[in-house]
């Protein structure tokens, strides 16, 4: 199929309408065959449950073109188990993760067009989401729901390389004990946007949050799992129910432990302990890694021993095999990478 006519090596990370999209609707009791469509607009009512409860969940994976010309997307199955995990939680319907699967599918190949070519660092954004379109004016869940699918291509998530952020010990609890940190839901996300509003103004990168009964662990980021190396190449994750679970942080672990040969714990991992490591890196779909190079926690700054200039050596091992995997450089483990054409 002929690309569209984009300047892919000056993309932004930011939405470009493309010409098909996925949707499904949830009435009766169940969900319909789903179809693509070319309309790209939501039409529900005034009093619909997503608006009124913030009942929705969402996922986020990326679509790439390897280095043999295939289109391919990284473990999607993974992203449809925890999408099911989220609308367990938020009561909503699930949208079985063989179905999304196929839907995430259909939708990249109808928009095969706008997967940006093989060496230009972009990659097509996948964006399945969910939410109650019915009306609903009681605290309850909404009776009918929508499932839906877009794509956008997006440039590199950092221009120019990945420098290192610095980062703030937040005021602010991202989630509570018990609570839906451990899901993909919106309303995890609008909490978030104060806070981090908050760290631009104060000139931080990010947030980073603790845990919220104790103040004394680490958690995670708005929108990323933390990683660490200590000073002789243990990596190391934090371990925390009111985490998300990232599919990005999953995979680097595996990588880790079978390509590098290093050692790993998932672990609680305490404040006090972050300026004993010797990296830090932020993980997620949009960067994979983003390295970070500082942390203020009020009156005290911890530097990384990697400093400010670039990734430490196992973060960019970490990186470079991972994103080869992807790519197609290096063989992948059964089971992660799906070909869409």
């Amino acid at each position: 199929m002929e690309k569209k006519n984009i300047d892919w090596a000056n993309l932004g990370f930011g939405y470009i309408m493309t010409d098909q999209r996925y949707v499904s609707n949830y009435r009766h009791g169940a969900w319909d065959d789903g179809c693509l469509t070319t309309d790209a607009t939501v039409t529900m009512s005034e009093c619909a449950g997503v608006l009124q409860y913030a009942q929705t969940c969402f996922e986020g994976l990326k679509a790439y073109t390897t280095e043999k010309g295939q289109i391919v997307i990284f473990r999607p199955d993974l992203n449809g188990q925890r999408m099911e995990d989220s609308a367990r939680r938020l009561e909503m319907p699930v949208f079985p993760k063989e179905r999304f699967v196929d839907a995430v599918i259909q939708t990249v190949r109808a928009n095969a067009a706008y997967v940006p070519p093989f060496g230009t660092g972009a990659t097509l954004y996948i964006r399945p989401y969910m939410f109650g379109s019915s009306a609903v004016i009681g605290v309850k869940p909404a009776e009918e729901y929508q499932f839906r699918v877009f794509t956008t291509p997006v440039g590199p998530y950092f221009k120019g390389g990945a420098k290192p952020l610095t980062i703030c010990v937040s005021d602010f609890d991202r989630a509570a004990p018990h609570g839906t940190g451990h899901i993909k839901a919106g309303l995890n996300y609008a909490m978030s946007l104060h806070a981090i509003v908050t760290a631009h103004e104060n000139g931080f990168d990010e947030n980073m949050y603790l845990d919220a009964a104790t103040r004394t662990k680490v958690e995670e980021t708005g929108g990323a799992n933390f990683i660490f190396v200590t000073k002789d190449n243990k990596v190391v994750t934090p371990k925390s129910d009111s985490i998300l679970p990232s599919i990005t942080r999953r995979s680097l672990i595996y990588v880790a432990k079978e390509y590098l040969g290093l050692e790993v714990e998932e672990r609680e991992v305490y404040l006090d302990e972050v300026k004993d490591f010797a990296e830090c890196g932020l993980c997620g779909t949009a960067a994979v890694i983003s390295p970070v190079g500082k942390v203020v926690d009020h009156d005290k700054e911890y530097v990384f021993a990697s400093g400010m200039e670039k990734m430490g050596p196992i973060t960019q091992k970490l990186y470079d095999t991972l994103t080869g995997i992807q790519m197609g450089h290096l063989e992948a483990p059964e089971g992660w990478i799906q070909v869409v054409e």
